[in-house]
């Protein structure tokens, strides 16, 4: 069982019965002599995603999840369920849009590169890699005159997502977009 300082993002726990992932963990660390160092981490409930806020100690043991994470890719979505395939046994995985809705703008047809976490055979989350690269459908036409400067448009993709890219690109560009922050990073 891992302590409160061990905690990273997408580490799965169980409180009370549920089964929760953590979203963020924000350290606090006093400036008073002796004070512990406080770990505030925020859950979704899986499957739900109904929020909890904890707040530990460095040692404070958490009841870790035995899961499994398997290597898989997007598919196709049926009404409310998305379904994914194992890359390696070929098996499929629905799990609910609610259970994952932040990342579905991240999602792209035939879509590799991500982790499913199981528990004892059913998909609770979804892993994205830290970054992706997608194509922009659509955006006002590229400035002449534009540069390297920190101006922005609006770009769509898709999709769905909307985000701020340089003025510099154009409709058809590939971009590479974090999706932690939901943020342009640089072309592809």
């Amino acid at each position: 069982m891992p302590k409160a300082s061990e905690i990273k993002r997408g580490h799965v726990v169980e409180i009370n019965g549920n089964l929760y992932i953590a979203q963020t963990v924000d350290v606090k660390s006093p400036s008073a002599r002796g004070a512990a160092t406080l770990y505030k981490v925020r859950f979704s409930q899986v499957p739900g995603g109904r929020k909890h806020e904890e707040t530990y100690v460095g040692d404070d043991i958490i009841k870790d999840i035995q899961l499994e994470r398997r290597r898989v890719s997007y598919l196709y979505r049926e009404d409310n369920l998305l379904t994914f395939m194992d890359a390696e046994d070929y098996s499929q995985y629905g799990i609910d849009q609610e259970t994952i809705e932040d990342q579905i703008p991240f999602i792209c047809d035939g879509m590799d590169g991500l982790m499913a976490l199981l528990v004892d055979g059913n998909m609770i989350a979804l892993a994205l890699p830290p970054t992706v690269v997608m194509e922009i459908i659509e955006t006002v036409p590229a400035m002449k005159s534009a540069s390297a400067t920190s101006r922005t448009k609006p770009a769509l993709f898709a999709t769905g997502l909307e985000l701020q890219v340089p003025e510099y690109l154009e409709t058809g560009d590939k971009v590479k977009i974090n999706t932690e922050t939901g943020k342009y990073l640089s072309r592809a």
